[in-house]
This record gives C-alpha cells, structure tokens and sequence, in this order.
C-alpha cells in the first residue's frame, strides 16, 4: 500500500504571518530596542556592540561558514549647533517627520530623558501613532528603487 494513501491529504494556502503596517512597526520597535540599549550602555561607560551571524564564502573554495560578527549601531541622537541634545527616528535610511510641519527631531535635556523619550516613542509605534510617517518613508524608498 502506498504511503501517500495513508495520510489525510488537504488543498490549503498558508495565511500571511501579518500586515505589512505590523512589520513596519515592529521593524521601528527593535530599532528603538537597540538605540535604549546603547543609550543604557553610554550612560553606564560601556559600549553596545550586538553580535550577529554572518555567512561568508570563501572564493577559493566555495564553502560557506557561518562566523559571529559586530553589528553596528549608528546613534539617532547627537548635539546640536546650540549645544542641546536631539534625537531622530530612523526608518532605514531615512528620518521621520514626526509632524505635518517637517520636524524631523526631539529635543532632550539629557540622557535619562532622552532613555525615557525612547521608551515612549516604542509605545506610539507599537500603538500605531508613527504608522503615516513610516509610511512615508517606506514608500520613498521603494519609488527610489523604482527609477
């Protein structure tokens, strides 16, 4: 007797895991995740180096290994000409505008608060308040593939 006969055979379609809208946000939520742990890092003296795995192939041969590498993390927040502290989300490559005026940064006292904004800025994105401006910024990359 065949082996297929035996098994309860359906016709099925696998169902998406999410929306788009929810990758988006999660996606901006770990990014968020990263700056706090670098912000707590640089404020306790020490460096937030996340690893990685990274599969390489080795010309010579063709075999594939898989090492653990650094990641880096580029810091939203940096001084200002005025000497204040200011922080920008990023969408990949790109910055947010947070309202319809084209502010693109928060301005921050210091790096508690700057911890604190991060933490509540992961809350409005997992909510969905930055979901138009990531949006935004989403398709802007995409037409820039598009040329």
């Amino acid at each position: 007797m065949s082996v297929l006969a035996n098994l309860k055979l359906v016709t099925s379609k696998r169902s998406p895991t999410a929306s788009p809208v929810v990758v988006r946000r999660n996606k901006l939520a770990n990014k968020i995740d990263q700056q706090i742990e670098l912000c707590t890092a640089q404020k306790s003296g020490q460096t937030y180096a996340p690893k990685v795995l990274k599969t390489f192939i080795n010309k010579d041969t063709g075999d594939r290994y898989t090492t653990e590498v650094t990641k880096r993390v580029k810091e939203w927040f940096f001084i200002d000409a005025d000497g204040k502290l200011n922080l920008s989300i990023k969408y990949g490559a790109k910055t947010l505008n947070l309202n319809k005026k084209g502010a693109n940064a928060i301005q921050v006292k210091d790096g508690d608060e700057l911890i604190a904004t991060l933490q509540s800025l992961k809350k409005a994105a997992l909510s969905g308040e930055l979901d138009e401006a990531i949006g935004e910024a989403s398709s802007e990359t995409r037409n820039a593939f598009s040329k």
